[in-house]
Parts: C-alpha cells; sequence; structure tokens
C-alpha cells in the first residue's frame, strides 16, 4: 500500500503495475446531502426514509457516484495523485451502501502505456469484505513536476 507523494503527485516514471493506494471514507447523512446538492439528484431513495423503507432496499442508501466519487479521491490524491487527468471510467455496483458504512476506496496500477502517458487503474470500493462496485479508470499522468514557483 503507497502513501500520498511528498511532492502530491506520482509522475510516469515512478509508477509500477501493482502498486496500490486506498482511502476510507465514512458515508453520512451529510455527505449524501452534500452530494444531492451538488448533482441534482434528489431521488428519494437516498433522500426520504418513509419512501426508502417501501422499496426493496426496505431505507435509504447511498447514491451510487458518492461512492465511485471516493474512488476518485484516490486517483486525484494519491495514486497517481496531483497532476493526474481521468480519461475514462467503467463502473459495476454490486450492492448498496447506507448511513453509516465506511467505504474503502482501492485503485490498483494494472498497466501503463509510456507512450501516451496512460496508466489503466483496477478500482474497487468495498464495505467490510463485501465488494460493492468495481471497475477500471484510465488515467493520463505527467511525465515531470512542474518546477516550483520561487
Amino acid at each position: 500500500m503507497i502513501q500520498p507523494h511528498a511532492s502530491g503527485g506520482y509522475i510516469l516514471e515512478e509508477l509500477s503495475v501493482g502498486m496500490t493506494a486506498e482511502k476510507h471514507v465514512t458515508v453520512t447523512e451529510e455527505r449524501i446531502g452534500l452530494f444531492a446538492e451538488a448533482s441534482d439528484d434528489f431521488n428519494p431513495v437516498h433522500i426520504d426514509e418513509a419512501y426508502a423503507a417501501k422499496t426493496a432496499y426496505r431505507g435509504r442508501i447511498a447514491h451510487g457516484l458518492l461512492s465511485a466519487s471516493f474512488g476518485s479521491a484516490v486517483v486525484g490524491t494519491i495514486l497517481p495523485g496531483a497532476g493526474s487527468i481521468y480519461l475514462s471510467q467503467t463502473l459495476a455496483f454490486h450492492r448498496p451502501v447506507r448511513i453509516g458504512d465506511v467505504v474503502t476506496a482501492r485503485a490498483t496500477v494494472a498497466a501503463i502505456d509510456e507512450v501516451s502517458a496512460r496508466v489503466t487503474l483496477r478500482c474497487e470500493a468495498l464495505v467490510g469484505e463485501d465488494l460493492i462496485m468495481d471497475g477500471e479508470a484510465i488515467v493520463r499522468v505527467p511525465r515531470r513536476r512542474r518546477p516550483a514557483k520561487a
């Protein structure tokens, strides 16, 4: 498991297949509300307990893309980190996430294309041992760091 790079982000030459980083995030009422505001997704299965209790989920669940955003935090802040740019992301959702769940978002370097400076990341999110989401991200990674401003 790697930690954030001292510079804020890894450059292409510092990456290798198998490098893994993760972040643990607790899903809260506040996070769901803020995500609903940011995304304009006020589906009552996320917002209204009385409505959600009558669904197959038997209660409120978090937005799937809220959990996916935790993976984005790993990519943007740890692996590869600052300077990386998302090009694509596939997602498959396997289980719902509820208020109080701790989501472990994990990214692992699966392939490196040195010619295009693109990295393929295997992305997973778990609650405990249960896989709730997985997919693949392709990100562009800087080849060198920008010099510090004087």
